[in-house]
């Protein structure tokens, strides 16, 4: 059986951690955009790899039908991005995760839909029940954390100012596991928790363009 390249084990854990401590994640305060929080939720996969999860939205949704998604959404009335999050997971997953499982956080991502959207990290030492919410998610998948690295974006680039708008191109990434693109805003986050959390490079998220589907 073949070795995964990122155990799901404490030393992996202990990293990322670090990591995202020394990241000072950069805040959006646009007060034209709406809030919104998601979760890189770190499971064990198959060969005691680590995987992230990664939904399917159902398609009769009135926004972002169909989509692949992080789990997340919209924050409530007077609710942090941290309690969003983890009421979110909650709400399409199942999956009730506690303050303590978050590793850290991630930058703020503006997205052309209306958004800022706020990334937190999340760690699960063993693997959770999934429970989908049938009028939210029509699937989930475990995508290995060894797919971020399986080829770069087409149409992004990195070298761009922080903040600034690639209107070159749509930013993709490749991911093995799905067997197609999967574009930004979720491409752009998690190209930033490849970059910040696994590599510890702590620069700022770039904001990558989307195709005209993301923003609807």
């Amino acid at each position: 059986m073949q070795t995964a390249r990122f155990p799901h084990d404490t030393a992996l854990r202990e990293r990322l951690a670090a990591n995202l401590g020394r990241h000072r994640g950069q805040d959006c305060d646009d007060p034209t955009l709406r809030r919104a929080a998601v979760s890189v939720v770190l499971v064990p996969g198959k060969a005691a790899g680590s995987t992230l999860l990664l939904t399917r939205r159902a398609p009769r949704l009135r926004a972002h039908s169909g989509q692949y998604a992080l789990p997340g959404g919209k924050l409530d009335p007077d609710e942090s991005p941290r309690d969003a999050a983890l009421r979110e997971l909650a709400e399409e997953l199942g999956v009730a995760a506690a303050p303590g499982d978050i590793l850290g956080r991630l930058d703020d991502l503006p997205t052309r839909a209306g958004y800022v959207i706020r990334p937190f990290v999340i760690w699960l030492a063993a693997a959770p029940v999934l429970r989908p919410a049938p009028d939210e998610i029509a699937a989930v998948h475990r995508v290995p954390l060894e797919d971020l690295f399986a080829g770069r974006g087409r149409g992004g680039n990195r070298d761009i100012a922080a903040g600034s708008e690639d209107e070159a191109g749509v930013f993709s990434l490749f991911i093995p596991a799905l067997g197609h693109d999967l574009f930004a805003p979720t491409a752009a986050i998690l190209d930033h928790f490849r970059e910040v959390a696994l590599l510890g490079r702590s620069s700022p998220v770039v904001r990558f363009g989307e195709p005209a589907f993301a923003r609807r």
